[in-house]
């Protein structure tokens, strides 16, 4: 009898694993669709502006505009001319964001700024973690 409880109890936990996976899944591809059409719904236009001083900055990795709101493509710049000034345009639900990599961070500031006022900013060692806006649409 023991032997019958055991085997139904492992069928049941195996069922219920199989169960649960199955459910993550289909839950990560409802996510990701759900964040495609949210999108997609807003695909209203905005430009932000990007600026960094500071001094030593290796490089500068920034969101452009290309890729989808979740997975934005980052673009870089090596060793850029100080101060650093970029304009871009984005859509929807995509995050602004610019992240400077400096040797001396004592100086360092990086900012986000749209229609004039700045959304974001960051100084000094606060500056390596970068300068990431919520959509300023949404």
């Amino acid at each position: 009898m023991n032997r019958i409880i055991r085997a139904g109890v492992c069928a049941a936990t195996v069922g219920l694993v199989f169960g649960l996976g199955a459910c993550s899944e289909a839950t990560e591809a409802a996510k990701k669709e759900s964040v495609d059409q949210i999108d997609k719904a807003i695909d209203e236009k905005y430009e932000v502006t990007y600026e960094v001083t500071g001094k030593n900055i290796e490089s500068i990795e920034f969101v452009g505009g290309e890729g989808t709101a979740m997975e934005p493509k980052l673009e870089s710049v090596k060793k850029p001319t100080l101060p650093w000034k970029k304009t871009v345009t984005l859509r929807g639900i995509m995050p602004p964001s610019v992240s400077p990599i400096s040797l001396d961070p004592a100086d360092l500031t990086c900012k986000v700024i749209y229609k004039g006022e700045t959304i974001k900013e960051a100084k000094g060692e606060k500056a390596l973690l970068g300068c990431i806006a919520e959509s300023p649409i949404v």
